[in-house]
C-alpha cells in the first residue's frame, strides 16, 4: 500500500494487484494505487452472485456500519468462488493498538502503539510484519457481529442474522464460507528458504521467520534451536560415561541387571550413574531459566511484550445469551462460569479419565506381551527370539501414538464444548488436557518399570526403543508422508503457468493441506525433555540420540512448514504459553525421579550399609536429600532472573508510559467536560 499523506506501514510488497476491482476506502490517507493481497476466502460451490456481492460489501463497509473496514476483491468475476481480502492502513493501525503490539517510537525504544500518537512512531519500511497484517484481517473478519437483524441474500430465512450474531461463524455454518487462509508470497518464501534450511548455515533467521510466519512459529523454532544446542553438555557427559565404563553404566550400578560390581572394592564412591543423575537435575533447571531469559528478549524484540486480550471481542466459537458485559459494557454473548465448570466436571473429566484408562490397558497388554516373548526367548534362545524381545515395545509405542492422535481430536471437541470466551483460555485448557494425557501416556510405563518392577534392563531397553522408534515414526509421519502426498497427489493439481490469472495462483495454494499446528511439535519436544531429565541416568546416550535427531529436525520442520502445508494464521504471542509451564513441571519432577533412581544404586546402598543405616533410615535420608535438592532448585531459579535486566527496565518503562498516556487521556476528557 502507498498512502498519499505519508509513507505507508506496508510499503515493502512483493505481490501486488492493481486497485481496479477492490472495494473503495472511505479514509483519504488509505487511498492507494496498489493493494497487497493478504487472505483468500473460499466460498461454497452453490453460493450465488448476490450472496457474494453482499459479503464483499460487508467486508468493505466501515466498522460503524457493521462492516470489517477491509478491502475485498471478487477475483475474476462476481460468480467466482473466491474473495481476496486485504487491509487499508487505518484498519491496520487501529487493530495494532487493540492487540497491544509494541512498535518503534521516535526515541528508538519500543512502545505500545497508540493510533492517536501514530505520527511519533517510526515507519521503518515495514511497520507491521506480513504475519501480523494477515492475522489482523482474520481478527477483523472473526469479530464481525450483526448490528441488527439481517437477512442474507440468496439464503433461506433460517440463516437470518440476529442482533449481535457472529457473522463469520454464521456464514461458515451456512456453507457460505468454507475456507480462509493467508496467502503465501512466493518471492519472500524463496528468500526465507535459502537462509533457513537450504544452505549450510547453523543459525536460524528467526526475525525473518517471525516476519513471515508469525511469533508462535518463531518462538517454537527459537526454542527448538536453544534446546538442541543445550543438549551438547549432557551429550558429551553421556559419551564420556559410556566410554569410560566400557558398557552401559546402569548395567553395573543399578539393581536388576545381570552384572553388578557390589563386590568390587575398587569401585568409585561416585559412579557414572550417580553423576548423570545429579547433572540432569542441575541441567534441567539451568536450561529452563536461561530459556525464559531468551524468551523475554525475543518478546521485546518482536513487540509482543504488552499484548492485550482480556477486553477484546469474544472468540468466534463462543456462544451464549445476549447481555451486557459488566467489564467492557458491550452487548455480547454471556455464558455463566458455573455452567462451564459443570461441563468440565461432568463431561471433560470423565472422558479424559476414560482415555487414561485406555493408557493403563495398553500398559497391561505390554507387560503381558513382554512376559510372553521372554518365555519364548528362554525356550528358543535364538537370534530370532532375541529380536522378538523388542516387538512388545514397538507395538506399544505404535498404540500410544495412535491413541494420542485420537485423543487430540477428542480434547479439541471437549474444550469447544466448555465454551471459553478468550482464545488464550481455549488454548490453555486444550493444552492442559493434552499434557495430562501425554505425561501419563508416555511416562507411566517408564515410572512403573523403574519404581515398582525395578527392572532396569527392561527400563533401558524400553527407553532405547522409545528414542529410536518414536523418532523414526515422527519423521515418517511428519515429513516423509506429507512429502509423498504433496509430490504425487497435490503437486500435479497445482501446476500453473506464468500467464495464469493471479486469482488462479492464489486458488492453487488451497491444494496444500492445512497446517496441523505446533501441538505435535511441542509434544515431541516435551517427551524428549522428559526422557532426558527423568531417565537419562539409565541410558547415558539419551542426549546423544536426541541431539542427532534435533539437528535434522530443525531443517525438516522448516522444510515442512514452508513447502508441505498452507500458510497458517499466527496470533501474536509473548512466549510459549502453557508449554513453558509444562517444561518447568517436568524439570521439577526430574528432581524426584533422579533422587529415587539414585536410591536404587547398589553402590550407594552398600555405602549406607557400611555406615550402619537401616532401610528406614536410608528411605528417610533419600526424602531429606530430595527436599534439599528441590530447595537448591528453587534457589537457583530465584538467583537467575526470568528477564535480563535491560528487558525488565524496558517493561517498566512501557508500563510507566502507558500509565502516563492514560492520565493524559483522562485529563483531556475532564477539560472537554
Amino acid at each position: 500500500l502507498t498512502c498519499k499523506s505519508k509513507p505507508c506501514v506496508t510499503s515493502l510488497i512483493v505481490v501486488i494487484i492493481a486497485v481496479t476491482g477492490w472495494t473503495k476506502v472511505s479514509c483519504p490517507c488509505c487511498v492507494s494505487a496498489q493493494v497487497e493481497p493478504l487472505v483468500l476466502v473460499k466460498l461454497g460451490p452453490k453460493i450465488g452472485p448476490e450472496t457474494k456481492r453482499w459479503l464483499i460489501k460487508m467486508i468493505g463497509a466501515p466498522q460503524k456500519d457493521g462492516g470489517a473496514a477491509l478491502l475485498a476483491h471478487p477475483g475474476e468475476d462476481a460468480s467466482g468462488d473466491v474473495i481476496v481480502v486485504s487491509a487499508p492502513r487505518c484498519t491496520l493501525l487501529q487493530a495494532t493498538e487493540e492487540l497491544g503490539l509494541c512498535k518503534t517510537y521516535r526515541s528508538g525504544d519500543l512502545e505500545p502503539f497508540s493510533n492517536n500518537d501514530r505520527d511519533n512512531f517510526k515507519d521503518s519500511g515495514v511497520f507491521l510484519t506480513l504475519a501480523e497484517r494477515q492475522y489482523i484481517v482474520k481478527y477483523e473478519l472473526d469479530g464481525l457481529r450483526a448490528h441488527r437483524d439481517l437477512k442474507i441474500p440468496g439464503l433461506p430465512d433460517s440463516y437470518t442474522l440476529r442482533n449481535r450474531d457472529n457473522i463469520w461463524r454464521k456464514l461458515s455454518s451456512a456453507g457460505v464460507v468454507v475456507d480462509m487462509f493467508p496467502l503465501h508470497t512466493p518471492a519472500k518464501l524463496k528468500d526465507l528458504s535459502k537462509t533457513w534450511y537450504s544452505g549450510n548455515q547453523l543459525t536460524q533467521p528467526l526475525d525473518s521467520v517471525n516476519d513471515y510466519f508469525g511469533s508462535p512459529v518463531a518462538f517454537y523454532f527459537s526454542f527448538l534451536d536453544f534446546y538442541t544446542w543445550s543438549l551438547l553438555p549432557p551429550a558429551i557427559l553421556g559419551l564420556a560415561i559410556t566410554y569410560f565404563s566400557g558398557r552401559c553404566e546402569t548395567a553395573t550400578s543399578v539393581p536388576g541387571s545381570k552384572v553388578t560390581n557390589d563386590d568390587d572394592e575398587s569401585a568409585p564412591v561416585v559412579s557414572g550413574h550417580m553423576l548423570q543423575a545429579m547433572f540432569s537435575m542441575i541441567w534441567s533447571t539451568l536450561f529452563m531459566e536461561m530459556w525464559k531469559r531468551r524468551s523475554a528478549s525475543l518478546s521485546y524484540r518482536w513487540g509482543t511484550l504488552n499484548l492485550a486480550e482480556r477486553f477484546a471481542e469474544p472468540r468466534p466459537g463462543f456462544h451464549g445469551d445476549l447481555g451486557v458485559n459488566p467489564v467492557t459494557g458491550r452487548v455480547e454473548p454471556l455464558f455463566p462460569e458455573w455452567q462451564r465448570e459443570l461441563r468440565t466436571l461432568l463431561v471433560s473429566v470423565p472422558v479424559v479419565g476414560l482415555f487414561l484408562g485406555l493408557v493403563a490397558f495398553g500398559m497391561m497388554c505390554f507387560y503381558w506381551g513382554e512376559a510372553q516373548v521372554q518365555q519364548l526367548h528362554k525356550s528358543w534362545d535364538s537370534l530370532l527370539s532375541k529380536a522378538l524381545l523388542y516387538v512388545p515395545s514397538v507395538l506399544h509405542i505404535i498404540y500410544t501414538n495412535m491413541l494420542a492422535n485420537v485423543y487430540k481430536n477428542v480434547a479439541e471437541s471437549l474444550t469447544e464444548y466448555e465454551n471459553h470466551r478468550e482464545e488464550s483460555a481455549f488454548q490453555n485448557h486444550l493444552t492442559a488436557k493434552v499434557l495430562v494425557f501425554t505425561f501419563f501416556n508416555y511416562f507411566a510405563v517408564l515410572f512403573h518399570i523403574a519404581f515398582f518392577k525395578q527392572d532396569v534392563p527392561l527400563l533401558r531397553k524400553r527407553l532405547a526403543s522409545l528414542l529410536i522408534v518414536s523418532q523414526l515414526v515422527n519423521q515418517v509421519t511428519e515429513v516423509v508422508i506429507p512429502f509423498l502426498v504433496d509430490r504425487f497427489i497435490s503437486a500435479p493439481n497445482r501446476k500453473e503457468r506464468e500467464d495464469d490469472p493471479q486469482e488462479d495462483k492464489f486458488r492453487n495454494q488451497r491444494a496444500l493441506p492445512p497446517f496441523p499446528g505446533l501441538f505435535a511439535e511441542y509434544i515431541e519436544l516435551l517427551v524428549q525433555f522428559g526422557y532426558l531429565s527423568l531417565f537419562s541416568c539409565v541410558y547415558p546416550l539419551t542426549a546423544v540420540l536426541l541431539l542427532i535427531n534435533n539437528v535434522t529436525e530443525i531443517r525438516s520442520d522448516a522444510y515442512k512448514i514452508c513447502n508441505l502445508f498452507r500458510k497458517t494464521f499466527s496470533p501474536p504471542v509473548a512466549n510459549m504459553g502453557v508449554w513453558q509451564t509444562a517444561f518447568e513441571i517436568l524439570s521439577f519432577v526430574s528432581v524426584v525421579s533422579n533422587c529415587w533412581l539414585l536410591l536404587l544404586s547398589p553402590r550407594l546402598q552398600e555405602l549406607c550399609r557400611e555406615g550402619g543405616l537401616s532401610s528406614t533410615n536410608v528411605l528417610l535420608l533419600a526424602v531429606l536429600v530430595e527436599h534439599v535438592l528441590i530447595l537448591v532448585k528453587f534457589i537457583m531459579a530465584a538467583l537467575i532472573p526470568d528477564e535480563p535486566d535491560w528487558v525488565k527496565k524496558k517493561r517498566e518503562h512501557i508500563e510507566y508510559t502507558s500509565m502516563q498516556a492514560l492520565k493524559e487521556q483522562q485529563s483531556s476528557r475532564g477539560t472537554l467536560m
